[in-house]
């Protein structure tokens, strides 16, 4: 393995300062009985916090207790309960010397109501479109709308006064704020659909109404993904012109920090570039920018939910993209969970410490 010391450098993200270059990645957990976060999973935090995580990212956490989640025993932060249950968590984090932000999570088309506490409640979607070319529900309706991003509002401004050191909204892989991105799923012709500022204006109304009350110094990142869980192969931007202009409306809002999922995270976006999705981002907008996708292991994650062990991979790619200063972060999903001292280990050049991660791990709070 190269030397890693690029990825233990202190690192400014305009103002938000952490300790080194390596995120957890957000990663459902299930593990939050009437969705409140219990004393395990604090000292599940805690100890990525204790092994030298630079930031970590919370678990999706629902933004409502009806429409947002057919997940079971994922979090909230709406009841008094889960509040106290993540002001536990923080607290904790803080304890070990860490910083933590929470990512705020809507199902939207991706909610199975068969799985949830509400199965009659309406499945929100820009336009009832889970799988392109076929409605499923009727579009979201403009009270449902504003209902929407009150609601996000309302849980990043809860997360600050918990103490949160930030807040990610998650606009990725087909969910909520991500069915008005992509053009296959938002038809709208209305305010909220048609071009790139109809499709990013959901998004952007979140951040600028959060941005607004939470003020300027409370760190706002989102998570986009070109790619669907409907269509591993999908482009929301097909190019770089594209690209631009869904970030350039984001960072105008009021966006600190894009978080850009991939599954390979070595893989470049469009011809003619080695940049992947985060370098792109980064180059775009000037902004702070995350990458994530397959980080130590020699699997991509799609595989692991079928049983598929990956081992410990190389990380001689991931530096050389650090050390070019693609992008500023770069988030570990599976390899974090399996082991919460993998960043350590990744420090003091310890591989044959590394464990393979199995598929056991995602019943386990190691």
């Amino acid at each position: 393995m190269a030397d890693p010391r690029i990825l233990f450098d202190p690192v400014d993200l305009g103002g938000f300062a952490l300790k080194n270059r390596i995120a957890m990645a957000p990663m459902t957990r299930s593990f939050s009985p009437g969705n409140v976060p219990g004393e395990d999973v604090a000292a599940y935090y805690r100890r990525r916090a204790e092994g030298e995580v630079g930031l970590i990212l919370s678990e999706g956490v629902s933004t409502n207790t009806v429409t947002a989640t057919g997940t079971p025993n994922v979090p909230n932060i709406v009841t008094d309960e889960a509040k106290a249950g993540w002001k536990r968590v923080i607290d904790e984090v803080h304890g070990a010397g860490g910083k933590m932000g929470l990512q705020l999570w809507h199902e939207g088309p991706f909610r199975n109501p068969a799985k949830s506490q509400h199965p009659d409640a309406p499945s929100w979607s820009a336009s009832g479109i889970k799988v392109p070319g076929k409605a499923l529900w009727e579009p979201m309706s403009e009270a449902e709308i504003e209902t929407a991003i009150t609601e996000f509002v309302d849980a990043a401004v809860a997360a600050k006064d918990l103490g949160f050191d930030c807040v990610e909204f998650h606009g990725a892989h087909s969910y909520l704020i991500d069915s008005f991105f992509w053009d296959q799923t938002n038809l709208r012709t209305d305010k909220w659909g048609g071009g790139w500022e109809g499709r990013t204006r959901f998004a952007c109304e979140i951040i600028r109404r959060t941005r607004a009350i939470a003020g300027p110094g409370f760190p706002l990142i989102i998570r986009l993904s070109q790619w669907k869980q409907q269509d591993f192969g999908a482009k929301t931007a097909a190019t770089p012109q594209e690209m631009e202009q869904w970030l350039a409306p984001l960072v105008e809002a009021g966006i600190d920090i894009i978080h850009m999922s991939q599954r390979r995270f070595w893989e470049p976006t469009f011809e003619g570039s080695d940049l992947n999705d985060a370098g792109w981002a980064k180059k775009l907008t000037g902004k702070p920018a995350i990458s994530v996708g397959s980080v130590g292991l020699s699997g991509e994650f799609t595989a692991a939910y079928s049983g598929e062990a990956s081992e410990p991979a190389s990380l001689d790619r991931l530096i050389e993209k650090m050390e070019r200063h693609e992008f500023d972060l770069i988030a570990v999903g599976r390899a974090l969970l399996q082991d919460p001292d993998w960043a350590i280990k990744i420090r003091e050049q310890r591989r044959g410490d590394l464990k393979t991660f199995t598929k056991d791990a995602l019943a386990t709070l190691y």
